[in-house]
Formats: structure tokens, C-alpha cells, sequence
């Protein structure tokens, strides 16, 4: 199965490469932790070969948006439709995105000014940012499911050769 095993691997890297590059391209990129993270991997078990992929958990939420309490937010899956996310925030108000915030603004190098040209308290920024991430929610780029639907195009074609291609290589030998 080597002519199987090289197209998956194949099939990931140009999966994982695309998602990068539409990261960056979006710029979406502030610490790098998302785009380091993202990999795959090839998994065999006794009958089997799959394609693996991993991200950070929040990947699916910038790949998928999440819907606000004032706007529905929608992104396009790897068959090429608008969906709408199947994630929303929801009534918690724990402080868990405000916290989230504080280093993602440092980054950033958020520092705003009021009307008399005074900086904005960073504890202010944060609760304005949060705020209007809650109500309006965050849009989906679709940063993975468009190379995933990109390569899944020509997939089975290219998956069936690969297998031709490995019984000729068990029959000739």
C-alpha cells in the first residue's frame, strides 16, 4: 500500500499547507499557536488508512464562526454550501472571553484614545471587544473546509489509482 500511503500524506500536506496559507492570507495569525498547530497524520490500523487532522481547539471556532445573540454567522463547509455555525454563545456570563481577550490585544497593540485623547482603560477595551463578540458574534473563514474541499475534488480518482497502482506492484512481484 505505498502508492496509497504517498497520496494521503500527499492529500494531507497540501490540506494543511492551504489552511496556513488562507490563516495568513485572512490575517488571522496573532501568536501562532493556531497555525503551529495544524497537522495531520496517517493512522493504520489492521484494514484501514486514514487521514487524520489537528488543530487547536479553537481552530474550529475561527474555521467555523460562532453565532452572537444579535446575528447569525454562517460559513462554507468542504461540499461547497453555506451552513450556518453550529456554534453560539450562549447565556454565561463567566468572564471566559474577557479573559481571552488580554493577551490578544497586547499583540495586537490595541490602545485606543477617548474624545480628550486619553488611553482606554485595557479593562475597558476588553469589555467593549467582549461585548461586541457576544452580540455580533464571529465570522467563519472557512480556513479548513475550503482546501478540504479543494482537494477532495479529484480524491477518488486519485485514491483508486493508488490502489491500482499497489495491486499491479503485489501481482508483478
Amino acid at each position: 500500500m505505498e502508492a496509497l500511503e504517498r497520496y494521503l500524506n500527499s492529500f494531507g500536506k497540501s490540506v494543511v499547507n492551504k489552511a496556513k496559507g488562507i490563516l495568513k492570507k485572512k490575517g488571522k495569525v496573532v501568536s501562532g499557536n493556531l497555525l503551529n498547530s495544524i497537522k495531520f497524520r496517517i493512522t493504520k490500523d489492521k484494514d484501514n488508512l486514514s487521514v487524520e487532522f489537528l488543530m487547536a481547539d479553537y481552530g474550529t471556532f475561527v474555521d467555523k464562526g460562532v453565532t452572537g445573540t444579535q446575528r447569525k454567522r454562517t460559513y462554507v463547509d468542504y461540499k461547497g454550501q453555506r451552513v450556518n455555525s453550529p456554534y453560539s454563545f450562549g447565556k454565561s456570563r463567566d468572564g471566559g472571553l474577557t479573559r481571552g481577550l488580554d493577551k490578544w490585544i497586547v499583540r495586537k497593540g490595541i490602545a485606543p484614545r477617548d474624545a480628550q485623547g486619553r488611553f482606554i482603560s485595557r479593562k475597558s477595551l476588553k469589555f467593549l471587544i467582549a461585548r461586541k463578540i457576544y452580540t455580533k458574534g464571529i465570522e467563519g473563514i472557512s480556513f479548513f473546509q475550503k482546501p478540504l474541499q479543494l482537494e477532495l475534488r479529484g480524491f477518488y480518482n486519485k485514491v483508486g489509482k493508488a490502489v491500482k497502482h499497489d495491486i499491479e506492484n503485489i501481482i508483478t512481484v
